[in-house]
């Protein structure tokens, strides 16, 4: 029988052969106004706007109502920043924690040597302490973030370029000024292009000009090519989290805010852990609903009845597909 994803098929417990049905469609198979209402861009964000003025152009580009970005660049900073748009902005708290990669440009106030910048840059690699900046719009309190991994790229006088793996809600800015302090000179960001959040990064960008071309073409002249090759289904953006994939019966019912039980599962990712945050898709990958677990992927495998995940975030819309559907939890029937 026809399965969902063949390959993820080796990472999945098989609790239940299933196969699509009639109802819901393939996500880049939507029409063109549902497919941009249900999507992703990634934009490469120029110098000089702000990253709220960029949603505001693509709202207006698209002629939506609503966009969201899934973590805020300076004005002048450049580089890659998802946009969710319309039912996709459901999803921007969950992308907004996805480690982030920047290329910086740091200007030390005085000559160091080339050993002792890279040996004080590798003090920072792991938990470190920052307290936000001046200019920042959050609260000044001391906070823990990690830096994954930094790598020197080039030295060129007092001039340092170096790549950066963080967790979100790094500063950069703040980073440069501590590694100055520790090296002695002091130092300062000069410039800084994010070249990576999550799993998007700069070869998935476009400009606003290309969005804008691509949606007058659809617009005036019904031609979709360039706008689906801009434009993602924000089931993309769900791509890297673990996920159980659901029957047609249950959709309806999580759609209506129920729980997803044991009942309502066709395949199970294996490395689901209690207490892990979840997407739920259809036998076709659209995404139905964020859920947390309250047992792990083996536990639900084995499991004849009973809430298996808490929803925390219904996605699809109510009567998507038919109810099927008795009682609380989404599979009881």
């Amino acid at each position: 029988m026809k399965r969902m994803v063949p390959d993820f098929e080796d990472r999945f417990y098989i609790r239940e052969e299933g196969e699509p049905g009639e109802h819901g469609i393939y996500p880049y198979h939507r029409p063109m106004r549902e497919y941009i209402t249900k999507g992703l861009v990634c934009i490469d964000k120029p110098m000089g706007p702000s990253s709220h003025e960029v949603v505001v152009w693509i709202r207006k580009i698209l002629e939506v109502e609503k966009t969201g970005h899934t973590g805020t660049l300076d004005p002048r900073v450049t580089g890659v920043l998802p946009v969710l748009i319309e039912n996709g902005t459901k999803l921007v708290k969950y992308l907004q924690e996805s480690d982030k990669e920047y290329i910086t440009l740091m200007h030390l106030h005085a000559d160091a040597r080339k050993e002792d910048i890279e040996r004080v840059m590798k003090l920072f690699v792991g938990k470190i302490y920052q307290r936000p900046p001046l200019k920042s719009a959050v609260k000044k309190r001391l906070r823990i973030r990690e830096i994954k991994d930094i790598e020197v790229l080039e030295i060129d006088g007092r001039d340092v370029l170096f790549r950066v793996l963080c967790e979100a809600g790094t500063y950069i800015r703040k980073l440069c000024i501590d590694i100055g302090e520790v090296l002695g000179t002091g130092a300062h960001m000069q410039e800084l292009r994010r070249t990576r959040t999550g799993i998007f990064d700069e070869s998935n960008t476009y400009t606003l000009h290309d969005l804008l071309d691509a949606y007058m073409f659809w617009k005036e002249d019904g031609e979709e090519k360039y706008l689906r090759e801009i434009i993602m289904p924000m089931e993309e953006a769900a791509k890297t989290m673990k996920k159980v994939v659901i029957k047609d019966t249950a959709v309806d019912a999580l759609c209506h805010g129920a729980d997803l039980t044991a009942r309502g599962m066709h395949y199970i990712e294996k490395s689901i852990k209690a207490g892990d945050v979840i997407a739920l898709f259809t036998l076709k990958n659209e995404l139905v609903a964020i859920a947390k677990t309250i047992v792990s992927a083996e536990e639900m495998f084995r499991m004849k009845k009973g809430v298996v995940a808490k929803t925390l975030r219904v996605i699809m819309e109510r009567g998507t597909y038919p109810p099927y559907w008795k009682g609380k939890g989404a599979g009881e029937i």
